[in-house]
């Protein structure tokens, strides 16, 4: 046979066994088939199953923890009963060995009572005579021995409480070591507890550093982008910001309201009319002119918004309370505002002592820029400023004070209380009238109070309704306080300092007499050391008005009237 047949041969041969090893592997394919869809059924099955009893060990655990909770809460609790027993069983046996003490020497006396009455049952005729020899002899020997053994024991009880002082004289009673050891313990494990809370809020805090100075530089240059964008656009005018200038949102919305972008011009031009121009001109530097203007030739007007008005009023009082702290006597205003001025602007202090005094007469409807204003001018005495400072701080601090769980939340009926704590004086329907409008302020229908919110300010600093009824309420019941003190003085039109004083001893027997001499002094315009000596009458009329001027209160609850 030639090598070609073979060859042909050979692979008709490898042909027909690979055809056969394909159908052999084709039919192991379609037997395996359906082991593979029931192994993705069987695989699902499982999985469910591992979820269920994932789910099932999380309700485990959870119970177990609460288990472990209560667990703990009741081993606390037989502890502290434990502990109180313990204190029991103490007393009890301090009670013992009293009873002890007591029930040994009532067994002495009972033998000593009965010997007694066995010695007096024979008179001294009738006793026998052989008892009396035995008495006779035995009685010496026997006390002289109980005397001696006496004696010894008295040495021996003093020798060893001699050495249980040199010993034990520093030594700490166990119970007290235990108690000290098991105090120690747990202020080791609060140290602990808060050594990881700081370290956990310090890294939060490095954490918000962090983010605050990536948000800082995200605000810059967004900023820059705005100042790019502002000076490359042409925006609209922001109308609102009139309003500041011309007295008032309502006054400018007024006079805006409904008008085209040209008349809004021509109506802020007519309204300013000259006086809000872009220097003001100097009042020079005579004595008529207060201290602070006293500045020459042409001055820039910085048109000082409202909030920056109140800013830096604030930083005045602020700044001028903790110079009159240092030096213990009050300064007068205009000079240290004038003083404040040149510290912070230097050779611009007249620039901005105008654009300030400016800024004060546009917000008069402010109450803390009308203050400074009437202070300022010598309208209003200094003290009711400060009167009014210690009157807000006076309440929050009680409120804080009635806050025993330090939440900042208050009930109502606490809240009520402790307004009646720190305004004892107010009428009931001056009380309730606080309440309503804490409430109203702070959306509140009857729930807890977070009352530190009503000291928070808004945007241009200003004090909200409660406070602000606080202060008004203040202001009438001083208004009231001198209208009785003129309809105490019975229509006199003069007055001297006795007459005065006389006529607050009567009706606030409560004030103090350095109050009153202070209260005097301001009514009279005169210095303290002259009261006793000032006798020249002034017009009532004019003494009642500097007592408006100044913060004068009741000190106490009004005389009843017979």
């Amino acid at each position: 046979m030639s090598p070609l047949k073979l060859f042909s041969r050979g692979g008709d041969i490898l042909q027909v066994e690979r055809s056969g090893t394909m159908a052999y592997l084709r039919d192991q394919i379609r037997e395996l088939e359906p082991l593979r869809a029931r192994l993705v059924v069987v695989s699902e099955q499982c999985e469910k199953r591992i979820l269920g009893l994932r789910e099932e060990e999380r309700v485990e655990i959870r119970a177990l923890k609460q288990e472990r909770q209560h667990r703990q809460k009741v081993i606390e609790n037989m502890r502290e009963t434990q502990s109180s027993l313990q204190t029991q069983v103490c007393c009890l046996q301090a009670d013992l060995a009293a009873q002890y003490l007591m029930y040994r020497e009532e067994c002495d006396a009972r033998k000593l009572l009965i010997a007694n009455i066995s010695s007096m049952s024979y008179g001294p005729d009738e006793e026998p005579e052989e008892e009396q020899e035995e008495v006779e002899i035995e009685d010496p020997v026997k006390e002289k021995l109980a005397l001696k053994v006496c004696r010894e024991d008295l040495t021996k009880a003093q020798v060893e409480l001699n050495r249980l002082h040199a010993e034990y004289g520093d030594v700490v009673p166990r119970r007290d070591w235990e108690t000290l050891d098991h105090t120690h313990k747990e202020n080791l494990l609060k140290l602990e507890t808060l050594q990881k809370d700081f370290d956990q809020m310090k890294a939060e805090y490095d954490t918000l550093l962090e983010v605050h100075k990536q948000v800082t530089t995200q605000r810059d240059s967004l900023q820059g982008e705005l100042e790019g964008f502002k000076e490359a656009s042409t925006p609209r005018p922001e109308w609102e910001q009139c309003a500041d200038v011309l007295g008032g949102s309502e006054r400018w919305a007024d006079l805006s309201q409904g008008q085209s972008s040209q008349r809004r011009l021509e109506i802020l031009l007519a309204e300013l009319g000259g006086k809000n121009s872009e220097f003001f001109t100097g009042l020079g530097t005579s004595d008529d002119v207060p201290i602070y203007l006293r500045y020459e030739g042409q001055l820039k007007n910085h048109r000082l918004k409202k909030n920056a008005v109140v800013r830096i009023l604030k930083e005045v009082w602020k700044e001028k309370v903790m110079e009159d702290g240092r030096r213990n006597e009050s300064s007068n205003l205009p000079e240290f505002l004038q003083q404040h001025l040149e510290r912070q602007y230097g050779e611009k202090a007249g620039e901005w002592a105008y654009s300030l005094v400016e800024g004060i007469r546009q917000h008069q409807k402010d109450d803390s820029v009308s203050l400074f204003n009437d202070i300022l001018t010598g309208k209003v005495d200094e003290s009711v400023y400060h009167g009014q400072t210690h009157l807000l701080s006076n309440l929050l601090k009680v409120l804080i004070q009635g806050d025993s769980t330090e939440s900042g939340l208050l009930s109502v009926q606490d809240f009520r209380d402790n307004l009646q704590m720190a305004f004892p004086l107010k009428r009931a329907q001056d009380i309730d009238e606080l309440v309503t409008t804490a409430q109203a302020e702070l959306d509140n229908n009857g729930g807890s109070l977070p009352y530190q919110r009503l000291y928070t300010e808004d945007a241009d600093g200003k004090h909200k309704d409660f406070l602000n009824l606080v202060k008004k309420q203040a202001s009438t019941e001083r208004h009231m306080y001198i209208s009785q003190l003129r309809t105490q003085l019975g229509g006199k039109g003069e007055v001297t300092v006795a007459d005065l004083r006389a006529a607050f001893k009567n009706i606030d027997p409560s004030l103090d007499a350095i109050t009153l001499d202070w209260v005097l002094t301001m009514a009279f315009q005169i210095h303290q050391g002259e009261l006793e000596q000032h006798t020249t009458q002034m017009d009532t009329e004019l003494a009642l008005q500097h007592l408006l001027a100044i913060d004068v209160t009741r000190a106490g609850p009004a005389p009843q009237q017979d």
